[in-house]
C-alpha cells in the first residue's frame, strides 16, 4: 500500500513539474519572445497599423475603412440615412453591413457582405443608386462625370465591408469634387492623389490602390480643416 502512495505521489509530482514547466515555457517565454519579435521586426503591424495625424493623435488603422458622413439632423432616428460629407475622399460603398446595433458611432465595425447574386433585382437597385448618387456628387460647374467613367469599387462594397482602399480611377473621380469642398487647386489634390498611390505588392500581386484614410488625413492637414 506504501508503495503505491508512493508511486501515485511521484506520477502526480511529475505532472506538476511538467505543468509548471509547460505553463512558464508556453505561457511566458514563447509568448514574451513572439511580442519581443514582433515589437522589434513588425512595430507598426504589430500595433494594429495605426495611423497618426499631424498633431500626432491616432485617427484609425490603415487596415480598417471608414465612412466620412454628415452629422445625422435627428441621431435617434434610425431610419434617416447617412449623408456623405463631400469634402472628403469617400470609401466603397458598406450596404451589406445592415444597422449596426453594436456600436452606433462607427458602422463599419460589423464585417458583411451583402451576399446577393449579381443578377439580384435589389442589389441591381443598389448599385444603380450608388452611381446616380456618385455621377451627382462629384460633378461641379466644370467637370461633369458620365456614367460610364465610375469604376466598379465606386458602387460595389467589398466582400468584408471593411475595404480601407479604393481604385486610382475612383480616388482620381473625387478629385474635382474634394478640390472645390476644400478651397484647393485641382493639381494640388492630383499630387495628394499621386502620393498616397501604392503599387502592386512586389510589382505583381493585388492592384493599385488608395488608403482612404491615410488620404483623408493628408488632405486634411494640407486644407487645415
Amino acid at each position: 500500500m506504501n508503495t503505491s502512495v508512493g508511486n501515485t505521489a511521484r506520477v502526480l509530482g511529475a505532472g506538476l513539474r511538467a505543468l509548471l514547466v509547460l505553463t512558464i515555457v508556453c505561457g511566458v517565454l514563447y509568448p514574451l519572445a513572439v511580442t519581443g519579435i514582433a515589437q522589434a521586426l513588425f512595430h507598426d503591424k504589430a500595433n494594429g497599423s495605426e495611423i497618426k495625424d499631424k498633431s500626432g493623435h491616432v485617427v484609425g488603422s490603415a487596415l480598417i475603412g471608414q465612412s466620412y458622413n454628415l452629422p445625422k439632423q435627428n441621431p435617434n432616428d434610425p431610419e434617416e440615412a447617412a449623408k456623405p460629407d463631400l469634402k472628403w475622399f469617400q470609401p466603397r460603398p458598406s450596404n451589406g453591413l445592415g444597422a449596426n446595433s453594436v456600436n452606433t458611432q462607427y458602422a463599419l465595425i460589423l464585417s458583411g457582405a451583402t451576399n446577393k447574386a449579381a443578377d439580384n433585382p435589389e442589389l441591381v437597385k443598389l448599385v444603380e443608386d450608388a452611381k446616380a448618387a456618385v455621377v451627382a456628387d462629384n460633378s461641379t460647374a466644370g467637370h461633369q462625370v458620365k456614367p460610364e467613367d465610375v469604376p466598379a469599387d465606386a458602387v460595389t462594397s467589398s466582400g468584408s465591408g471593411l475595404d480601407p482602399n479604393i481604385s486610382p480611377e475612383y480616388a482620381e473621380l473625387q478629385i474635382n469634387r474634394v478640390a472645390e469642398k476644400n478651397g484647393l487647386s485641382v493639381k494640388q489634390v492630383e499630387k495628394l492623389v499621386k502620393d498616397h498611390t501604392e503599387g502592386r505588392q512586389l510589382g505583381f500581386m493585388g492592384e493599385p490602390r488608395v488608403n482612404v484614410l491615410e488620404l483623408n488625413t493628408a488632405l486634411k492637414a494640407l486644407s487645415k480643416n
